[in-house]
């Protein structure tokens, strides 16, 4: 997929705290969305589609990805 980020608008989450080590996100072209990390914004960002986001903030917020 090839998805043009020079227009992206990037924000960290508000939960974030300020805190150096965090992740940041744009809301792209299409319903695409871009994740980032903060801590280095000119590397490589990963791009999902609408689908890929949408079931990756489901399973988050039912807990899925927690620490074990």
């Amino acid at each position: 997929m090839n998805v043009n980020l020079a227009d992206a608008e990037w924000f960290k989450s508000s939960r974030s705290q300020g805190g150096s080590e965090c992740v940041e996100v744009a809301f792209l072209n299409g319903g695409h969305v871009g994740v980032r990390d903060s801590k280095n914004p000119t590397s490589p960002a990963l791009v999902f589609t609408p689908g890929e986001w949408s079931a990756f903030v489901t399973h988050t917020r039912a807990g899925e990805f927690g620490h074990q």
